[in-house]
């Protein structure tokens, strides 16, 4: 089983989920920027980030023989804030690097003015700079939420079938699948989707178009669970080309409207910035 994660926040991590990603057939992943768990104080601070995402995770993730690449945007937790507004005005830079391959996470928190303004502008971006974008839909409200990111990709220079609405559910699926865009999955324990309501959703309404991420982070989450739901579509009775479909050529689709998917890494360095990231060696 091969399987592309296109969602996972592998900066909150450890190596060890790295080698255990790897032996569960893991073997390309794409980390959206999004927030630290607390509030930044300043843009400089999203710049690092950012550089970490494009080199120094990249190479922790090619010790292990998995190919990282990444989304870059202001997240809708902290579009709000005015002292992390300006990013807006940086990312354009960000956006030209190899590995970005769309604009995300953008889209709603809150659903307020400061992150409709965000939203707009960085699908304004996403199609200025030939990506995709992937959209946060809400954990609150999430029907007003979707039906509201609907009517902005609507309005935008967009089109919806270079959009991923991620975070769906089942009040969610059929109007984001309607709206043409692509849908992603959170399988994520206890607040989003678990891998048996994956299955009945994809019994329902199939595999087409559809991610299905881990969305690991820095709270309670497992980076394995694409691998679960994987098994779990076996046991329900789909063949293993769907479970090609869903966990491989799907991202491998959707990233790939990018121009930017590389999935044949060469080895790494041996360091990177002055770090081999084996503590203790020479």
């Amino acid at each position: 089983m091969r399987i592309f994660d296109p969602h996972i926040h592998m900066t909150s991590r450890t190596t060890d989920d790295y080698e255990a990603m790897h032996a569960a057939g893991v073997r390309a992943v794409v980390e959206p920027a999004f927030w630290l768990g607390q509030p930044r104080t300043s843009p400089e601070s999203f710049y690092d980030y950012f550089d970490a995402l494009l080199g120094w995770e990249p190479f922790r993730a090619a010790q292990y023989g998995i190919a990282h690449h990444c989304t870059l945007a202001l997240n809708p937790k902290e579009a709000g804030d005015p002292r992390c507004t300006p990013v807006l005005d940086e990312l354009p830079r960000y956006l030209l690097k190899d590995h970005v391959v769309a604009v995300g996470e953008t889209g709603y928190d809150s659903m307020t003015p400061a992150e409709d303004h965000a939203l707009a502008l960085q699908l304004t971006l996403a199609h200025e700079f030939g990506l995709p974008a992937l959209v946060h839909t809400p954990h609150r409200d999430k029907l007003a939420g979707l039906r509201r990111t609907i009517d902005v990709v609507r309005e935008s220079s967009l089109a919806a079938d270079r959009v991923l609405l991620d975070h769906l559910n089942e009040t969610t699926v059929k109007e984001a699948k309607d709206s043409g865009a692509w849908t992603g999955f959170s399988i994520y324990p206890d607040t989003k989707m678990d891998p048996h309501r994956m299955v009945a959703i994809l019994q329902e309404y199939g595999t087409e178009k559809v991610l299905v991420n881990s969305a690991a982070d820095w709270g309670r989450s497992d980076p394995l669970l694409t691998r679960t739901t994987g098994e779990a579509m076996l046991a329900a009775g789909f063949t293993e080309d769907d479970v090609d479909q869903v966990l491989w050529r799907n991202p491998v689709a959707f990233y790939g409207l990018s121009g930017r998917l590389d999935l044949d890494r060469e080895a790494p360095e041996a360091l990177h910035e002055g770090n081999s990231i084996l503590r203790g060696g020479e």
